[in-house]
């Protein structure tokens, strides 16, 4: 019987092997594959994962003092936390409340951060709550006032801060002010959200301390003058003024006292805390009154003040980079911010990714559970009712003397 030859391409037992050759291959590349995914679900998170950390900064306008030292304080943020590489990410919102708004959603959007830190000033803190609750980022304020994350409602629950609030310093003031035999204050202060909350402070602990508010008068931060203001003030015959201002704008109210011969005690709140302030103020801001952070006068403080040894590191770390003389309160808080995520990240990384919604919520959960940790300001210890978590270890009271901040001893 002849032979019958098949063309390879016809041959059935070379069909047959090919065959069972391409049924076999998809098989292996499966299990590979299934492999390969049950081995990086092992493994730890990529090395090129990343953090990435929002700073909405006033960088230009009038409260650019505030804002810059805050810019300048990101150098010295940790750029590796919990093994991710962390990317901080820089907007100026020109001290403007809608500009401030406009970075958040650019950052939460556009550049997926993982949390925000700012902005340096009150009214625009206060106007990117809405945004961060919405987008369920943690926000870290550098402004003072206490309406930022009080009461910790719905939205709240996202934010926190690092600075002082308004009622701590307002209540160093009274006490101060009581303390030196004053009957009757006057206040003058910013005719926005930090001007009316720390009004409302200083008027609230005056009574406690049975010292009556005399006057209350308003400017806005570009405002050229404060005469007529400062007029009235004057009229009403004060023991002592306080200021409720922030930045080189709180400037021109002591300035116009002094220039109209005012005799009396005056006292700043701690939104002017660098030295732009003592620049501008000159001299007649010599024999004032604050209550400030630590920072300003940490060489000064007690050796067993909570705050020293981290705040001299903090300024010694500043000053090598920008120069002698050059740290400011608001630089600490954007340090105090960073100790605070330095804190919260590895623990927010067992939860998820960065990038990623769970590890965003985790994140806010890390920050309010944080316990005892200490940094430029005090001892942080915050709760599901409080996001700043600063006891009185956080405040000093500052006397200005010759263009210096003098500790002032209780």
């Amino acid at each position: 019987m002849p032979r019958l030859d098949f063309p390879e391409a016809e041959n059935p037992r070379v069909s047959s092997r090919r065959s069972q050759r391409s049924r076999l291959v998809p098989r292996v590349a499966r299990r590979a594959a299934m492999l390969s995914a049950a081995l990086a679900c092992a493994l730890p998170l990529p090395s090129f994962a990343q953090v990435k950390i929002g700073l909405v900064l006033s960088l230009t306008g009038p409260a650019a003092s505030l804002g810059i030292p805050a810019r300048d304080t990101v150098a010295l943020l940790p750029k590796q936390i919990g093994g991710q590489k962390v990317e901080y990410i820089v907007l100026d919102d020109a001290s403007d409340t809608t500009q401030a708004v406009q970075d958040t959603r650019k950052l939460i959007s556009e550049n997926h951060v993982d949390a925000i830190i700012g902005s340096s000033i009150t009214p625009n803190s206060l106007a990117m709550i809405d945004v961060v609750a919405d987008a369920e980022t943690p926000m870290i304020s550098l402004a003072s006032s206490a309406k930022i994350i009080e009461p910790v409602d719905a939205k709240r629950r996202w934010v926190f801060k690092t600075p002082q609030t308004d009622a701590m310093m307002a209540s160093a003031i009274a006490q101060h002010a009581s303390d030196h035999g004053v009957k009757t204050i006057a206040f003058i202060g910013q005719a926005d959200a930090l001007g009316e909350t720390f009004y409302t402070e200083v008027a609230k602990f005056a009574q406690l301390h049975h010292i009556d508010v005399v006057a209350s008068e308003r400017f806005n931060r570009t405002d050229p003058s404060v005469t007529g203001q400062v007029l009235k003030i004057l009229a009403a015959h004060p023991d002592a003024v306080v200021v409720g201002a922030a930045g080189t704008p709180a400037a021109l109210p002591p300035k116009t006292l002094r220039e109209r011969g005012y005799k009396g005690a005056i006292y700043h709140n701690h939104g002017v805390g660098n030295n732009d302030f003592l620049r501008v103020c000159g001299a007649d801001c010599n024999g004032t009154f604050l209550p400030a952070s630590p920072v300003l006068v940490a060489a000064q403080l007690p050796a067993d003040h909570p705050a020293k040894r981290l705040a001299l590191d903090y300024i010694a770390r500043f000053e090598a980079q920008r120069g002698a003389g050059s740290v400011s309160a608001f630089g600490s808080y954007t340090a105090d911010a960073g100790t605070l995520l330095e804190h919260a990240i590895p623990v927010a990384l067992k939860a998820g990714a960065p990038g990623t919604p769970p590890f965003r919520r985790a994140l806010r959960d890390a920050l309010e559970g944080t316990r005892g940790l200490a940094d430029t300001n005090g001892v942080v210890n915050m709760s599901a009712a409080d996001h700043l978590g600063l006891d009185q270890r956080a405040r000093v009271m500052v006397e200005i003397s010759n263009g210096k901040w003098v500790y002032q001893p209780h």
